[in-house]
């Protein structure tokens, strides 16, 4: 996420980026080459508003899915634009050489707060997903995604993937729900009937979950050996008193 305008970055020195996602190379080869052929009336502002646009429109389609099923199809095709917005504006910018580092992390990050905002209250709407799950599932995206940016800002590390797992393999993921929920919305499990999006839901919300609690053990830990922190040492003694 950039603009056009070239801004002094006032000594900021952007965080190392960890990216190694299954489709992280397939996804950075595609970028590269999307990046020249963008035209030059297209800047990356554009495509970070086209990316929040299109999770908007995610939720309002979950919104209205449980209706009408038919419209889940089309949240897979805004959740290619969300991709296509999201992924593509910081390599334009980049590849124009107009970046902008803070502007674009602060906006990009803060677009993707709401779009997740609005993707899983559509499915709350919907009663494709319980409330309570999604309010759970929010909360969990939150709670490692707040870590994740104080850990880019207190160590210098940006975590974009988790493993081989990514915000690309998050939106494949959820397409291929989508595609099981048009077909068939609820599952058997342990002779119980459970909504589909409830049983992605409470196992999306467990792993992001125990990643916040294992990355901030891990920050905490890096960041106290990094500055020399040891126990506090015990009070000295009293002298004892001597009697001749």
């Amino acid at each position: 996420m950039a603009t056009d305008t070239t801004a002094q970055s006032g000594g900021f020195h952007e965080a190392q980026r960890h990216l190694a996602g299954l489709t992280a190379h397939a996804e950075k080869r595609a970028l590269l080459w999307l990046a020249p052929r963008t035209p030059r009336r297209v800047t990356s502002d554009h495509l970070t508003l086209l990316g929040l646009l299109a999770m908007v429109g995610c939720g309002v389609l979950y919104g209205l899915a449980g209706r009408h099923p038919g419209l889940l199809l089309l949240v897979n095709a805004g959740l290619v634009l969300n991709w296509l917005g999201d992924s593509l504006d910081g390599t334009l910018a980049r590849y124009r050489g107009v970046e902008r580092p803070r502007f674009g992390f602060y906006v990009d990050h803060l677009v993707d707060a709401v779009g997740v905002l609005f993707a899983l209250g559509g499915l709350a709407f919907s009663a494709l997903m319980s409330p309570l799950v999604a309010a759970g599932c929010l909360i969990a995206y939150y709670l490692l995604a707040i870590e994740t940016y104080l850990a880019t800002y207190a160590i210098g590390r940006f975590k974009i993937s988790w493993g081989p797992v990514g915000g690309t393999e998050l939106r494949i993921v959820l397409a291929v729900v989508n595609g099981l929920v048009f077909v068939q919305p609820r599952v058997f499990v342990g002779g119980s009937s459970w909504l589909v999006f409830d049983v992605l839901g409470v196992g999306t919300t467990t792993a992001l979950g125990v990643l916040a609690i294992v990355a901030g053990i891990r920050g905490t830990r890096a960041l106290a050996l990094a500055e020399g922190w040891a126990p506090p040492l015990p009070p000295p003694a009293e002298p004892r008193a001597t009697y001749r």
